[in-house]
């Protein structure tokens, strides 16, 4: 198939063997296959028909779909006036509702309780039956949190680390994603573009929140509306603090970054500006700065995470501090709850642009104060050497009423503002 495409003028992508271009009267056609199923695009219809044609006489007759609306593997794309595309599943959701053996008969606000990450020793492991049910259902979610859902994506992650051993709870859990489902079944994935040449990345790490003490890495990427390339892992290796989290965070998603900027170049786009949000100051200072910014509580970091540096500079990466409150990525991180799970939800599935959450902080000049053993906004910054028992000196000293700013450039600011919030000062 490929051969044909290239005798018809189409040059492969060489960063995704399953798109092909060829400039035609002076636009770009783009041809997407996946098996057997194929899209065409052109800005002139008929174009598109002669394509179509060609390839019919290679191949045999094609079932032709046109318009604004396909069904494509399970999934309803629509293309909208407005330049933005929806995504949905709705059938596909119905059918692993349906096929669960317990009725979903209610409907659940989120699709994780805040004890998701949670193993608890001693739970009855379920028989084969349930437990081959509860893998199929499981592959399922992850069919549909890939390509539609990304709000049950950090369920779906946990879950499918499951899959050999289930106990009792992992199927409740399972029957809380599905609960969740249930009261959200219209919700559609919406994406869009607001500047092609703008690219802007969050990442975030969630510190040892695993049964092992390990981290969990969140990241996703935008062009303005909706969240493409998105990432919900478990991290590899423990780390010692959310810092050196948060910089194998960066080291597991910058790879997409780069893919995606070079993806977008052999499709004639350019990345002027390529933005990366963090909310660790320590982390984005390792980043930037390699073992120069390194302590006596990070030498230890493993150096190949240093070439993050290095791409940094030969990717024209900007790093940029984001307030916590407004970081995307920890949607993937861990199971949010509440205003901020529905808020940051709507940014992830591009119900709301991203300019809404992103106008809402200072990119350049962002500090915190802590006043009464508090975090919030005002121009000083939280920060203390956690886990000594002068910062937790300091800590009561500040609840007592005292203000205290703390310079970004000493020892003691290697503590997130995340840390801060979590109670650590």
């Amino acid at each position: 198939y490929r051969e044909t495409l290239e005798g018809l003028g189409f040059v492969v992508n060489p960063y995704d063997q399953c798109v092909a271009n060829a400039t035609i009267n002076g636009s770009t056609c783009t041809i997407c296959w996946y098996v057997d199923d194929n899209k065409i695009s052109h800005i002139d219809p008929d174009v598109v028909t002669n394509i179509i044609e060609k390839i019919e006489k290679k191949f045999g007759k094609m079932k032709v779909s046109r318009g604004r609306g396909h069904d494509f593997l399970g999934m309803k794309i629509h293309f909208h006036d407005n330049g933005t595309v929806s995504i949905d599943m709705k059938e596909y959701v119905k059918g692993a509702i349906d096929e669960f053996p317990e009725k979903i008969s209610r409907s659940a606000s989120t699709p994780a309780t805040r004890h998701l990450f949670e193993v608890r020793d001693g739970v009855k492991e379920l028989d084969k039956e349930n437990a081959e049910i509860f893998h199929s259902t499981v592959a399922k979610l992850l069919y549909i949190c890939k390509r539609c859902r990304l709000d049950i994506q950090n369920a779906v992650a946990f879950l499918t680390t499951r899959v050999s051993k289930p106990d009792e709870d992992d199927w409740k859990k399972l029957r809380r994603v599905l609960q969740y489902l249930k009261g959200t079944i219209d919700d559609k994935l919406i994406l869009g573009c607001k500047n092609i040449g703008k690219m802007e990345s969050f990442v975030d790490a969630a510190f040892a929140v695993h049964k092992d003490m390990k981290s969990h890495t969140g990241g996703g990427i935008s062009w303005g509306i909706g969240i493409l390339l998105s990432m919900c892992q478990k991290q590899k290796l423990n780390a010692k603090s959310s810092t050196e989290a948060e910089v194998i965070g960066v080291s597991d998603f910058i790879s997409n970054m780069i893919w995606a900027r070079m993806f977008l170049e052999k499709q004639g786009y350019t990345i002027d500006e390529n933005l990366l949000y963090q909310d660790n100051q320590s982390a984005m200072k390792i980043e930037e700065n390699g073992s120069k910014s390194c302590s006596k509580r990070s030498r230890h970091i493993d150096m190949r995470y240093f070439f993050i540096k290095d791409r940094l500079e030969t990717e024209g990466i900007d790093v940029v501090y984001c307030p916590t409150e407004f970081m995307v990525a920890d949607f993937f991180t861990k199971p949010l709850q509440g205003k901020l799970f529905h808020y940051l939800k709507g940014i992830i599935m591009g119900h709301e642009p991203l300019e809404t959450l992103t106008s809402r902080f200072n990119t350049t000049n962002q500090e915190r104060v802590v006043e009464h053993g508090k975090a919030i906004s005002n121009n000083v910054i939280p920060c203390a050497e956690s886990g000594s028992q002068d910062s937790n000196k300091r800590g009561r000293q500040n609840a007592e009423g005292k203000r205290v700013k703390f310079q970004m450039d000493t020892e003691e600011a290697k503590m997130s503002y995340a840390d801060a919030v979590r109670g650590q000062v």
